[in-house]
């Protein structure tokens, strides 16, 4: 293990004693807890997305945990769930099986853009059958899962503790659904395929609505794959388990 993942790892061992600490009692209907570590789920329904699924070891011991669900890129899109560990938090969860949060990561099939229908049936079955803690569930994604995330995010603000948008673009007449909403977008400067602007505009919109949660990373000199520095940071991941939505049982 290198020292760089070895401090990772020590940074979200910390996050995992907050986030167990902070667990409320887990839903009396909740099923049986799937087994520890990701693993190929079935869609839902007819015509769903198949998902990996990840529970965090620790998970037997804790109450509720944090959600997070991340949406990949057009380049994972098929029928090979094992793609959609290439990149992101699926793929750091392969290799820290205390990854603190139970990661919900949809496959989306070749030539199709997200439905944000489609997901919330995975989020709303989640919700009933795992021990999620409904004032901390996270939204991110990356390119084509990064415009997702700005759009399901405005759409359902009522849904998410905070949204982490990468190398994404969002639609700046919607900002203003985000303006209690924290948020961390991330983009490289000399991304060429979603240009920064896409980042840059949302965050200049949520601000010109009132909102003072959001933050953008720009990073120097890279271009479209924002992703690989976004998720191999710590400090993206203590952020979000640090925000929590105060009315999700209002």
């Amino acid at each position: 293990m290198s020292s760089r993942f070895g401090s990772f790892a020590a940074l979200l061992g910390a996050a995992l004693f907050v986030a167990a600490c902070a667990g409320l009692h887990r839903p009396a209907a909740a099923e049986p807890l799937p087994p520890a570590g990701q693993h190929p789920r079935e869609s839902i329904e007819t015509g769903g997305y198949r998902y990996q699924l990840f529970i965090p070891e620790s998970a037997q011991k804790a109450q509720t945990w944090p959600l997070m669900i991340f949406l990949h890129g057009s380049g994972e899109r098929g029928d090979d769930i094992a793609r959609v560990k290439v990149h992101g938090p699926p793929k750091q969860a392969d290799r820290d099986p205390d990854f603190p949060f139970i990661l919900i990561s949809p496959l989306l099939p070749a030539e199709e853009d997200w439905d944000i229908a489609k997901l919330e049936t995975i989020l709303y079955y989640a919700l009933e059958t795992l021990p999620i803690d409904p004032e901390r569930i996270y939204l991110t994604g990356l390119s084509r899962g990064g415009h997702a995330t700005w759009r399901w995010g405005a759409q359902r603000p009522d849904l998410f503790a905070a949204l982490a948008p990468v190398a994404g673009r969002g639609d700046p007449d919607n900002a203003c659904q985000l303006v209690d909403t924290p948020v961390w977008a991330l983009h490289g400067d000399r991304d060429d395929v979603v240009e920064p602007e896409g980042s840059f505009a949302m965050a200049r919109a949520i601000r010109a609505c009132g909102g003072h949660n959001s933050r953008l990373t720009i990073y120097p000199d890279l271009g479209h794959n924002a992703w690989d520095p976004a998720y191999a940071d710590p400090a993206l991941y203590l952020w979000l388990l640090s925000q929590r939505r105060p009315d999700a049982d209002d």
